[in-house]
């Protein structure tokens, strides 16, 4: 994505909401010791207690109404839960966006919705539309198997719309996943690991072309199919189960690094021009690889653990929450801010972004 001619997009506001359950890792380490000590051989309580007892997370919040809701396992249920839980946090975060660009929903020519932890058809939009009362000649987008770094393409996306329609419309992009509804308890490290690590919430952004906000300036991507096995869902009896390679925190730094450079190239900027960084909080290990690869200095990667920290791996919308801390926090006039994440493909989208004078 580059600026054309003409009046360039801006991300005018970012909202977050979560659930209102939320545990400390304790809280979840003894739940699953209540419920799963008898199921798992003790080699796997062990590694689960370790996960767990990492100091890079300390909370996270879980679309739920009481604990025993992660012991469902019906499909159909899940699915009820995704739905109610996705709809509603997507439209909380989309009403405080909005209202935070003084805006209303009547005014929104674009959404753009994406998620990966529960499928429906119509998608996400269509339930929006319904929620907002949004224009019933909107224009929408529902993005699907872009997994953890769907945010990114999903601004690329709403950005399109505005350029390409050269309106002083609105766009609204939306990520939300509850990743709690594909919750499973196995042997398999890779589950444990998830058990340990992500957390439900939703974001939402506004952008516009009118004065106000973050300027996007350009984007890249990078796409390594031969990597798919390393990050991603697969289904087991009809249901999602996540899958990740221990390898993943060597492999996601390269191509993180690979998409930041080249945007960065082609701005003429280098690592040290940008004075604010928005990286998907995939767990410490990975964002360690990414600083470490892209020489990052530590300041830098305290928003994106930070984000990590309270909410845990949130999936797509991580970003956009780092992103809202950052903006709530203040960027001085002209300072660059680049985004980047990353997740099943394996893929891997920067953005970059500057704070207008």
């Amino acid at each position: 994505m580059e600026n054309r001619p003409g009046r360039p997009v801006r991300l005018a506001t970012v909202a977050t909401a979560t659930p209102p359950f939320q545990a400390d890792q304790r809280q979840v380490e003894d739940f699953f010791i209540r419920h799963y000590s008898g199921r798992l051989s003790r080699r796997a309580i062990e590694v689960l207690g370790k996960f767990l007892a990492h100091p890079s997370i300390r909370s996270r919040h879980f679309a739920i109404d009481s604990p025993e809701g992660m012991l469902e396992s019906d499909p159909d249920r899940r699915i009820e839960r995704f739905t109610r839980w996705a709809v509603d946090l997507s439209a909380q975060a989309a009403l405080e966006a909005l209202a935070r660009a003084g805006l209303e929903p009547r005014e929104v020519r674009a959404l753009v919705a994406n998620t990966c932890t529960g499928y429906l058809c119509p998608g996400l939009t269509s339930y929006l539309i319904e929620r907002l009362d949004l224009p019933r000649n909107i224009r929408t987008y529902d993005l699907v198997g872009t997994g953890c770094a769907g945010a990114v393409p999903n601004l690329q996306a709403a950005a399109e719309y505005l350029k390409t329609n050269g309106d002083d419309g609105v766009a609204l992009s939306v990520s939300v996943e509850v990743c709690s509804a594909t919750f499973h308890m196995e042997e398999d490290v890779s589950l444990l690991l998830s058990n340990a690590l992500f957390g439900d919430g939703a974001a939402a952004a506004v952008l516009w072309t009118r004065p106000g906000g973050l300027e996007l300036v350009a984007s890249s991507c990078r796409h390594q199919p031969e990597s798919r096995e390393a990050i991603r869902y697969v289904y087991r009896q009809g249901q999602l189960h996540n899958q990740l390679s221990r390898k993943l925190p060597l492999i996601v730094n390269r191509a993180v690094a690979d998409a930041v450079r080249e945007v960065l190239e082609g701005q003429g900027l280098g690592v040290a021009d940008i004075a604010h960084w928005a990286l998907h909080s995939g767990g410490e290990d990975i964002i360690t690889a990414i600083g470490r690869e892209l020489g990052l200095p530590q300041e830098k990667l305290l928003p994106t653990r930070s984000t990590l920290a309270r909410y845990g791996n949130l999936s797509s919308p991580s970003v956009l929450f780092t992103l809202r801390e950052i903006m709530d926090n203040g960027l001085a006039p002209r300072d660059w801010c680049l985004m980047a994440s990353f997740g099943a493909g394996l893929s891997a989208y920067a953005l970059l972004l500057r704070a207008m004078a």
